[in-house]
């Protein structure tokens, strides 16, 4: 049996994965869950290894992130820099996904 080579070859209709797998996404609606995962995972790089050693649980819902903290002292202070942490969360994902914090 003899292969044809250039069926082999990329051609100019096909898509790299990514591309594809980002279309999937977003037409099934999945495109902001996983944005909101990434904005999860990124909580330790954003917020530092003090914050993130104290962080228990986070999720984020209707565009509130809720934030469980091991610490009232920390909790207290992150409280008080919350637009900050808002401002810094929103940039990482290039669009505002978080409106409100609620530390608990």
């Amino acid at each position: 049996m003899k292969f044809n080579l250039e069926e082999f070859k990329r051609s100019s209709d096909n898509q790299p994965l990514k591309e594809v797998m980002d279309r999937m996404f977003q037409v099934y609606g999945m495109e902001s869950k996983l944005q909101e995962v990434d904005l999860i995972q990124a909580w330790p790089e954003l917020m530092g290894p003090a914050v993130a050693h104290r962080t228990t649980s986070l999720h984020l819902r209707n565009g509130v992130l809720h934030v469980t903290i091991d610490s009232s002292v920390a909790r207290e202070e992150l409280a008080q820099g919350k637009q900050i942490i808002i401002d810094r969360l929103n940039a990482y994902a290039g669009k505002p996904m978080v409106r409100d914090i609620w530390f608990s």
